[in-house]
């Protein structure tokens, strides 16, 4: 599933080729995606100017004229794609974001077409979901907050209120395996699977110690707790570089763009070598609620 770096990198890729534009129509090819699409949503978006794009999370927010905001999540593989000029003339297409796992560009599975005027003309964006596990909702800017997707996201793993203190308070006590624990998004929002591993072997903690052993008995970080939000940073921060990076060749026919999979230290790396240097040891894979995890059993502890 696309993680926040991704999403992030997806944000950055649409922003210049929708932030804005007109909508002067949008298609949606079938009914549903995950879930069924609001009522009257294609009439609801279509005639608006979308003013600026975000990101809370792993959702993608579209802003509109109207004081109203499209939520759209990528679910397993869905991703956009633009479409420059006339399509009957030939378009060069671009997709912004690359991935650790393929991204489809077989036009059956474009579900959602974003039909656009720009100063420059018209272009498309297109939503394309082999899977259909991404979904799109509509919510009013206001509100957004409130949203059941939102209300109970715990802050950005890049904001400010990510903290040693913060994470303190919410892990003491508890014995629950450190890995859940940074998976929880009512601790961090957004922070998933890859990331938490790449972390935790930043920090040299091991995904199965309690997270409350990271806590004092009053209730302060220790200073493996200080280290762990600092490789929670740096981590998502080198991701979304690797993702941007090419992020002004997004339109290009290839759509192919540098990113972080080719710096992984330990995901998808089992039976190798553990980069941490003078280690020795090697990366071993274990299952932890349903998902994969790779550490290195003798420099994470």
């Amino acid at each position: 599933m696309p993680e926040l770096p991704e999403v992030e990198t997806v944000k950055r890729g649409l922003t210049p080729a929708m932030e804005g534009t007109r909508v002067t129509r949008l298609e949606l090819r079938r009914g549903d995606l995950r879930f069924p699409f609001p009522d009257a949503f294609a009439d609801r978006v279509s005639g608006r100017t979308i003013v600026s794009l975000g990101r809370r999370a792993k959702y993608l927010l579209v802003d509109l004229d109207d004081g109203n905001t499209l939520i759209s999540h990528l679910g397993m593989s869905g991703s956009f794609r633009i479409e420059e000029g006339r399509i009957e003339e030939g378009a060069a297409s671009g997709m912004p974001g690359e991935f650790h796992h393929a991204r489809s560009k077989d036009e059956k599975h474009d579900h959602v077409v974003f039909h656009l005027q720009a100063a420059s003309g018209p272009r498309r964006v297109v939503y394309n979901d082999p899977r259909r596990f991404g979904f799109m909702d509509m919510v009013g800017r206001a509100d957004l907050a409130a949203h059941p997707f939102f209300r109970d996201l715990g802050p950005e793993p890049t904001g400010n209120e990510l903290s040693a203190a913060y994470l303190a308070e919410r892990f003491r006590d508890k014995a629950q395996p450190l890995k859940s624990a940074l998976l929880d998004q009512k601790n961090i929002a957004g922070l998933g699977n890859i990331y938490v591993c790449e972390a935790l072997w930043r920090a040299h903690l091991s995904p199965i110690r309690a997270a409350g052993t990271l806590v004092t008995a009053t209730g302060r970080p220790k200073a493996q707790l200080d280290l762990l939000v600092a490789s929670i940073r740096d981590v998502i921060a080198d991701a979304i570089a690797a993702g941007g990076s090419s992020l002004r060749d997004h339109i290009q026919t290839d759509g192919s763009l540098g990113y972080f999979q080719h710096s992984f230290s330990v995901y998808d790396r089992e039976s190798q070598a553990c980069r941490t240097p003078g280690c020795g040891g090697t990366v071993a894979r274990i299952v932890q609620a349903g998902r994969s995890t790779f550490y290195c059993a003798t420099c994470q502890k």
